[in-house]
């Protein structure tokens, strides 16, 4: 996945996180583990934006 493709998702992630949180915030959603999910993966994608940002940087 390139740089920016990445951004992109992650971006996209954000936005139906808070969207979740939205929700959750207004009626509780019954698998909690579904936001804690979301982050991780926003987590996870954020470190490969980062390695691939400074892989390009030392090319």
């Amino acid at each position: 996945m390139s740089i920016k493709d990445l951004r992109e998702r992650i971006e996209t992630e954000k936005a139906n996180l808070s969207q979740m949180l939205l929700n959750h915030a207004i009626s509780p959603i019954e698998d909690t583990s579904k936001i804690r999910k979301a982050k991780k993966d926003i987590a996870r994608m954020m470190t490969i934006l980062g390695e691939q940002e400074r892989n390009a940087k030392a090319e």
